[in-house]
């Protein structure tokens, strides 16, 4: 089974080597018909700590890192 890659901004850098991204998903509204933004907070594992506030990035699962993290950075999102 492929990993997943998703695509999301930072929100925090404070932990050292761990970034937080936000991650925004869009679908219809099964009955209402309308599109509905939601968003979703991942721990992400940013070994060279390059990443700041505000980037754009994308992570892909791995094996559990630590208690809260299960992806890691692999590029600079577009």
């Amino acid at each position: 089974m492929p990993k997943r890659v998703l695509q999301g901004t930072v929100v925090s850098d404070k932990n050292d080597k761990t970034i937080v991204v936000e991650v925004e998903r869009r679908y219809t509204h099964p009955l209402l018909k309308k599109t509905v933004r939601r968003t979703k907070k991942y721990h992400a594992h940013d070994e060279a700590n390059k990443h700041k506030v505000g980037d754009r990035v994308q992570i892909i699962e791995s094996a559990p890192i630590s208690k809260n993290k299960r992806w890691v950075v692999v590029a600079e999102g577009g």
